[in-house]
């Protein structure tokens, strides 16, 4: 597997981004195509919006069940972390922070966490800035 770093860390899933996606837009496309130049236009229309159903509806529940469960994995992580390498927890620096910007500090490895997290409070940076201010990467191969 390839090192991960900030230019390669977003995952792709190919059966949903290659293939399923891509058959449900070409089927969508189908139904337009149809619809304009058949007599049966209700029925194309109708399957239209059946495909742009399943394929939002597939793309919600892949997307929340996975990542639900995958920030509050990272967030607990994240505070073991910060506990085990500071003595301290990580609590009461949460409500200075959003959620993207706790998981950007993910990235970073545990001796850059304390100064980075101090950072990212005192500067406001953005969860891309987190990011870009990791030195030595962590990568994250697990997940979703």
């Amino acid at each position: 597997m390839k090192e991960q770093n900030y230019t390669n860390h977003i995952r792709f899933y190919t059966p949903h981004h290659f293939v399923f996606y891509p058959v449900m837009i070409l089927l969508m496309g189908i139904c337009v195509g149809y619809a304009f130049n058949n007599e049966d236009w209700l029925i194309w229309l109708f399957m239209f919006l059946l495909f742009l159903s399943v394929t939002l509806v597939s793309f919600m529940l892949r997307q929340h069940y996975a990542l639900t469960l995958q920030d509050r994995i990272v967030l607990l992580e994240l505070r073991y972390r910060y506990y085990a390498t500071t003595g301290n927890r990580l609590e009461p620096y949460e409500e200075n922070l959003s959620k993207g910007q706790l998981f950007a500090l993910r990235f970073a490895p545990d001796d850059e966490l304390p100064a980075l997290l101090q950072r990212a409070i005192d500067e406001n940076l953005s969860p891309n800035s987190i990011k870009k201010s990791v030195r030595n990467w962590k990568p994250d191969n697990n997940r979703v």
